[in-house]
């Protein structure tokens, strides 16, 4: 088994289990299923291969590449993926992130404009009654729907940098049955996510996806995966933010960990929320907010707690 290989992989999915044969067992990316159920080779086939597959939603692939672009990796793990299966990239794939300009897919609506068309009241039923989204969060994030095309059923959630410009969208599905549930485009998550909603004088929450985020409302930001990007990391820092919320997935607990440590280390007060095996939003604003409030800073004897596994 390739260990550097498993660690990229477990920076991603969190942690595996070793299952047989080579594979190693994650939570499902594509159906959130709690079991860990996508299995990936971690051996690598003479034709450079490495399966993976999903057991409950069927997900599933021959390369490695292929399973970071269905998640939508950033460059940075796709070139370090690389390098550990020794892939040349092509000509056109070496500055690919950097060329590409975000636009949202042209069959895009935005859902406050009413229709009645079918799949315009099932994407609202599905942002109401699974998301308790409402008219003026669609209306303030700009949130949408396509009908047809590469992102069809699928509700879409611009992202805004600090003046107004696309940097990022995330395309979800409305109906569960939904192979792929998630769909984002390819380009460059070196970004700040809903950065025109962001005051940096005050405390920041950092969450995992966009619905996250909104569930939170104030202050906000998706890293839209587990990892925070060279641009937000770099902001935090000059900014001089005082108070840094990480609210990450109990999957992504060496990742916050990380992130907390490097910000301690630079000065920040870093808050370290427990979710108890949920996510934002689920947990909802109101608790969302009591759980921030409740939430101590984290000192250095708790982090090695929680670094040791305590």
């Amino acid at each position: 088994m390739d260990t550097r290989l498993l660690h990229i992989t477990e920076s991603i999915l969190g942690k595996g289990k070793v299952t047989n044969k080579g594979n190693v067992a994650f939570s499902c990316p594509f159906c959130h299923s709690t079991k860990k159920k996508l299995e990936v080779q971690m051996i690598t086939s003479d034709k450079g291969e490495n399966h993976w597959h999903c057991w409950i939603c069927n997900a599933a692939g021959k390369k490695m590449s292929t399973l970071f672009k269905a998640l939508n990796v950033g460059r940075d793990k796709v070139s370090e993926l690389y390098k550990i299966l020794k892939i040349q990239p092509k000509s056109y794939e070496k500055n690919f992130y950097d060329n590409v300009i975000v636009e949202l897919p042209k069959e895009y609506t935005p859902l406050y404009k009413t229709s009645d068309s079918t799949e315009y009241k099932n994407a609202i039923h599905y942002l109401r009654s699974k998301r308790n989204i409402s008219l003026p969060e669609i209306v303030k994030y700009g949130i949408g729907y396509c009908e047809t095309g590469e992102y069809a059923k699928k509700i879409i959630i611009p992202s805004y940098d600090e003046v107004g410009k696309l940097n990022y969208f995330v395309g979800r599905a409305y109906y569960d049955v939904e192979s792929f549930k998630h769909k984002n485009p390819e380009a460059s998550k070196n970004i700040v996510g809903f950065e025109l909603f962001i005051n940096w004088s005050l405390p920041l929450v950092l969450v995992e996806g966009a619905f996250d985020a909104i569930a939170v409302r104030r202050n906000a930001i998706p890293l839209f995966g587990k990892t925070i990007s060279e641009d937000l990391r770099k902001k935090i820092i000059e900014y001089k933010v005082s108070k840094l919320y990480i609210c990450l997935d109990k999957d992504a607990q060496k990742q916050a960990l990380a992130h907390a440590e490097y910000f301690m280390n630079n000065g920040v007060e870093v808050y370290f929320v427990d979710l108890h095996e949920k996510d934002p939003a689920e947990i909802g604003f109101d608790s969302m907010c009591k759980l921030i409030k409740s939430t101590k800073p984290l000192t250095f004897s708790k982090f090695i707690e929680y670094k040791l596994g305590i």
